[in-house]
């Protein structure tokens, strides 16, 4: 599946935890109706207790179906007190932030307020250059399907030892940051291939997507994203934190692995400063909100016919055959004949999952609390949308 391997920030080694397992792959013998019309959650709820079990804090998760709703949760939500994951937590949800900002630029373009073929370098000139970097040269969508060609900030060692592990992080985890300091790091390196060259995932792009979204507004990406998508769809549990470092109630704490060296070491890393991920990684929501979220965006509730079939246009991921990317969305189908549409996100602390059928009829969303254990979330989803009656009992 075409989750990428990020660095500390994200989930790390997830794809190649994937293609050294086959793990998703499903019941072969399990029809896409059949596997819609068999949920009943046992085998996932199953699945996420062996994710706990094997060393996961905790997990909470929402499926959406024609039965109805499904709330749960398993393990702990605090690793001090004991007290249990919540059902209705809410979460940074890492990079499914791209999906909020893919979409509001899609309105702006129904809204003729922009093209998706317009360069970089029209919305924000003079910014991307240097380097081999040249922002007239790459375009609106370009940056969405991650196929501009710019280095993945988050592919710079300094930055990842000053504000992603170890000491660093615990220092450096409170700093107000501007989205240009991200970008200066990024161009300081050489782009690693030429605009539509491939896809590849970058950091970099979905954060000059938001400063665009800034810019064509005349107002805060924020605002932006609170107007067009939150206040219309009621998501009361969905917020963007700009400098605050805390988590909205009710919630849990989010742990990691800061140090290599020590394996064992866990730290409560739950309070950072939002600027850091800023445009890209920064939003907070919970498991019902972005399936709300999800069900709209599919079912054409926010973008017009012409902007959901470009959003739903994908590119191949030469990282993992059989996936693709489209414009803040990614597609993959399951051998047991389901499409999915998900995005994955994760940031230190926090892993994030939300998928949907391709009619957006059966939803499905889940966070660990903590940045390590990705190898569990493949066989929770084939547990969720693979698994027959049968199999559930």
């Amino acid at each position: 599946m075409a989750i990428r391997k990020r660095s500390r920030t994200g989930v790390v080694g997830l794809a190649a935890a994937a293609v050294a397992a086959t793990a998703f792959t499903g019941p072969a013998q399990a029809s896409r109706d059949t596997a819609a019309a068999a949920v009943d959650h046992r085998a996932t709820q199953r699945a996420m207790d062996a994710a706990v079990k094997a060393g996961v804090p905790g997990i909470t998760a929402h499926a959406r179906d024609a039965k109805g709703v499904w709330k749960s949760a398993s393990g702990v939500g605090n690793l001090k007190t004991g007290a249990p994951r919540g059902k209705n937590d809410r979460f940074r949800v890492g990079n499914i932030t791209n999906t909020f900002v893919a979409a509001v630029l899609l309105q702006m373009e129904a809204e003729k307020e922009l093209s998706l073929d317009d360069t970089v370098e029209r919305h924000l000139p003079g910014l991307v250059t240097g380097n081999g970097n040249d922002g007239r040269e790459i375009t609106v969508r370009q940056l969405l399907n991650h196929t501009s060609g710019l280095f993945d900030y988050l592919g710079d060692k300094e930055y990842v030892a000053t504000y992603i592990e170890g000491d660093g992080f615990l220092r450096h985890r409170y700093d107000t940051m501007k989205p240009e300091q991200r970008i200066k790091v990024a161009l300081s390196h050489q782009p690693p291939f030429k605009p539509g060259a491939r896809h590849a995932f970058s950091h970099t792009n979905d954060v000059l997507a938001a400063l665009i979204v800034e810019k064509v507004g005349g107002k805060s990406y924020e605002k932006e994203v609170r107007a067009r998508i939150i206040k219309p769809l009621k998501l009361r549990a969905t917020s963007l934190p700009g400098n605050s470092t805390r988590l909205p109630r009710p919630s849990s704490r989010g742990y990691s692995k800061l140090f290599s060296a020590q394996p064992d070491r866990i730290d409560d890393v739950t309070e950072v400063n939002g600027s850091q991920g800023w445009g890209n990684t920064d939003i907070i929501s919970s498991a019902g909100d972005l399936n709300r979220f999800y069900g709209a965006l599919l079912r054409g509730k926010l973008l017009p016919p012409k902007q959901l079939k470009a959003m739903k246009t994908t590119v191949d991921n030469p990282d993992f055959p059989g996936a693709s990317y489209g414009l803040g969305i990614e597609r993959y189908k399951l051998s047991c004949g389901t499409t999915l549409w998900y995005h994955d996100g994760g940031m230190v602390g926090w892993v994030t999952f939300t998928a949907s059928t391709e009619d957006g009829g059966h939803q499905f969303a889940f966070n660990l609390n903590s940045n390590w254990g990705a190898e569990n979330l493949l066989p929770i989803l084939n547990a969720e949308y693979c698994d027959t009656p049968s199999r559930s009992r």
